[in-house]
């Protein structure tokens, strides 16, 4: 049977479980095991390519999940309401030059991403990449969407 007819039945699956669980460690591993199911339909990576491009992602994956929830967060702890009404022009220039440099520091790490993998994977294959995460946290998004409305 052609894996990509069964992926969406697999997702659901361990998207229900996923919801089912209540730790947060056992949800990012569950999310984790999501979309290398995901990624490895889309992608169609051969056993060498896997074997190369699986290290590479999961460090970038790892160092792009830490900039954006470690420095993203503590940005945006900044930027209440309450705290942007009585921050001065001075304190905002810096919080966005900070906001700046963390998007940079996130480009950069794509750029080299992108770079490393160039030397295992076609072209092509990396713009499916692209398409493969955007397509997978914009399906994520919506469960996690369509279960807030079932409550």
């Amino acid at each position: 049977m052609n894996f990509k007819r069964i992926l969406p039945f697999l997702l659901l699956l361990f998207t229900c479980n996923f919801y089912a669980q209540g730790n947060m460690s056992d949800k990012k591993e569950q999310i984790k095991a999501l979309k290398v199911a995901f990624f490895t339909a889309e992608l169609n990576l051969s056993s060498q390519e896997a074997e190369k491009f699986w290290p590479l992602y999961n460090t970038y994956d790892n160092k792009q999940f830490q900039l954006r929830h470690e420095k993203m967060k503590a940005l945006k702890s900044k930027m209440s309401d309450d705290a942007l009404n009585k921050m001065n022009e001075n304190e905002a220039s810096i919080l966005l030059n900070q906001m700046e440099a963390t998007d940079e520091e996130l480009f950069l790490l794509r750029k080299k991403l992108n770079k490393s993998l160039r030397t295992i994977l076609a072209p092509v294959k990396i713009l499916k990449l692209k398409k493969a995460e955007d397509n997978f946290y914009r399906k994520l998004l919506q469960q996690y969407g369509d279960r807030g409305k079932k409550r």
